[in-house]
């Protein structure tokens, strides 16, 4: 995804403006006048924000023409409720409203199917949480949100994750100026253990040393996942027989262990 390319949705990107608290003070109090101007004036002044955010999401594939437009539209949003009384910074109020809508835009693009039920529960947690920062300057606790849509805690989290976008195991996670570290360098293989693949030896070896028929009964029952009966009938003795015989090669193996 080039984010430094000039032109985004036809917006020349180099030439956007750039304008100061003072200002900014000054368009939003014209705006709550009603002055339609002044909104427009606002927007473009903020495009940059908009830019600086899509940047979080350059590896998801998607296309930067359509990121940057739902991100416009959190940048409305966020000029729309901006609150001039609270003692904030407008682009701490409005980058994680920009954020809000551009996850939202990918789960709703996601192709991992979530129950509906589940998505609505997901949805008015998310409302529940930028109401709550919009009220307290601060990143609600997911307590505080299950409090308020009156939920156990487990349930918020369970319909959050659900709506989670998957990421790719060539994801990188951190990147130093060397090589870069991905996710699947962060998870464990538990097949490729030193100690599995000794214990895998130790196991043909100690069947090795079992005589033909022990060992043609443990292959049908632990390999095969027949029963007792089963392997009774086939080697032609009987399901006690095959009983005693398993337990006397399972002991002569632990001891070859």
């Amino acid at each position: 995804m080039l984010v430094n390319k000039v032109e985004i949705c036809g917006v020349n990107t180099s030439k956007l403006p750039v304008l100061s608290n003072a200002r900014m003070r000054e368009l939003f109090a014209q705006v709550q006048q009603g002055e339609t101007g002044a909104r427009e004036q606002l927007i473009r002044g903020n495009l940059r924000l908009v830019l600086s955010v899509i940047q979080r999401f350059n590896n998801r594939g998607e296309n930067v023409d359509d990121l940057f437009q739902v991100g416009c539209i959190g940048l409305i949003k966020a000029i729309d409720n901006f609150d001039l009384g609270q003692n904030v910074k407008f682009s701490t109020y409005a980058v994680p409203m920009i954020i809000g809508e551009i996850r939202r835009y990918l789960r709703d693009n996601n192709p991992i199917r979530v129950s509906r039920s589940l998505r609505d529960v997901a949805y008015k947690a998310l409302q529940v949480r930028d109401t709550l920062v919009n009220k307290h300057s601060r990143e609600p606790t997911l307590g505080e949100i299950a409090h308020e849509l009156k939920m156990a805690r487990e349930d918020v989290v369970y319909a959050l994750d659900a709506i989670q976008e998957p990421i790719s195991l060539f994801d990188p996670v951190y990147h130093d100026g060397g090589d870069p570290i991905f996710v699947m360098d962060q998870i464990s293989d538990d097949k490729s253990l030193d100690q599995s693949w000794l214990e895998q030896i130790s196991i043909r070896e100690a069947l090795r040393r079992l005589n033909e028929r022990e060992r043609l009964i443990l292959t049908l029952r632990f390999f095969e996942g027949k029963t007792q009966m089963e392997v009774a009938s086939e080697i032609g003795i009987s399901q006690a027989q095959v009983s005693r015989l398993e337990k006397a090669a399972l002991a002569h193996m632990r001891k070859q262990m």
